[in-house]
Order: C-alpha cells, then structure tokens, then sequence
C-alpha cells in the first residue's frame, strides 16, 4: 500500500483534487449526461464505463511517456485533437440522421451497448489535455522511495475510479429528467436536434478551445 500511494496527508489532498476535478463538467460529462438525457440512464452508465477505459488509456498513455510527446509535439498534440473533434461531430451528425422511431424518448432508437461504450472510450481517449493533466497533476503526488510509474499508473487508476463515481452520478440524475422528458409531448421530435447539437458543439469547442496548455 505505501509503495503504491503517498502518505495518509498527500493522499487526503488527492483524493479532494482529484474530487473537484472530477467532478468540473469536460468532453467526458457532456457524453454521459447527452447520452443519459437520450436514453436513460442505463445507457448513461455504459457511456461512463467507456469515458472511465479512455481515460484510463489516458492515464497509462501519461505514466509512459506518451504525454511527453503532446507536451513537445504540436503536430502530434493537433492530430489527436482533430481526431477527437471529428469524431464527436460524427456523433452529432449521426444523431441527425438516425431515423426516428414511435419508442424512442429523446434520440431515435436506442444505440448498442458496446457501440455506446466505444464512443465514450474514443471521446475520452481522443482528448490528449487528459493525458497532459494526468503528466502534470500525477507527479505532485509521487513519493520518493517507489517506482514513479507504478505509483503514477496507482493513482491514475484511483483519479479514473473517482471520476466514472462523479460520472455515474450525473449519469443517475440526467437518466432520471429523461423519464420525464420522455412523457411530454414534442420531446421526441425536439430531442435529435438537442443530442446533434451537443456533439456538433463540443466537438467544434474540442477544436477550437486553448492549446496544449490546460485540461
């Protein structure tokens, strides 16, 4: 346990940050609360199992070296950025052009679970701020006297645990304004262009917002 995580204090200060953090609305909480508004919440929690494995692949991508490579690439920092980007408007466009079904409440026809899944992942994954965050806030909390990646690979897997924790609460609660949506009339209709709206404009902000400094 102490070759894996920093002394009782410093933990308490991370698990506090990783809490505020966690819990500040990014590309991973616009996903799970869109698709929990769209479909419920059960879908919602297949979309927070997804952005939880991209963010792990995030954390791991830090622990190894791969955010160095961010940090000093603009090319490859703007590759992956765009890579997002577009695919969070296909989402959107997607959604547009999905047929629209007499059962469905806010998006037509309810999405695959693994397709779900692999949406969030790729959201999260394609976001290389989160493995830059995870390169500078990791080490903050590294002790001497262990491996630095083994405890970097610890406490990111700790930080992802809490944020799929924050992330399913938003997912509870969108989930449960979507029963209500679902029984006012005109939500159907309305409810494509609000999903395709989301994506589309988070995929362009994704795009245009800040450089490689920030999360």
């Amino acid at each position: 346990m102490s070759s894996l995580f920093p002394p009782w204090p410093l933990l308490v200060a991370f698990l506090l940050a990783s809490l505020l953090l966690a819990v500040t609305p990014g590309p991973g909480v616009v996903y799970v609360v869109t698709r929990s508004l769209a479909q419920g919440r059960r879908v919602g929690l297949t979309s927070v199992a997804g952005v939880a494995a991209g963010n792990l692949g995030n954390a791991l991508a830090a622990s190894i070296g791969l955010a160095a490579l961010f940090a000093v690439s603009a090319l490859a920092f703007t590759v992956v950025k765009y890579v997002g980007a577009l695919y969070l408007v296909y989402l959107g466009i997607r959604a547009l052009r999905a047929p629209q079904t007499a059962q469905s409440t806010v998006v037509p026809g309810p999405a695959p679970a693994t397709r779900v899944f692999r949406d969030g992942f790729i959201v999260a994954l394609f976001n290389p701020k989160t493995a830059i965050f995870f390169a500078a806030f990791l080490p903050q909390f590294l002790t001497a006297g262990a491996a630095p990646m083994v405890q970097s690979v610890a406490l990111g897997c700790l930080f992802v645990a809490i944020a799929a924790m924050t992330d399913s609460a938003y997912a509870l609660a969108a989930g449960t304004v979507a029963a209500a949506l679902a029984r006012a009339r005109g939500v159907r209709v309305l409810g494509r262009y609000f999903t395709a709206g989301a994506f589309i404009g988070l995929g362009v902000f994704t795009a245009i917002a800040g450089s490689r400094s920030g999360k």
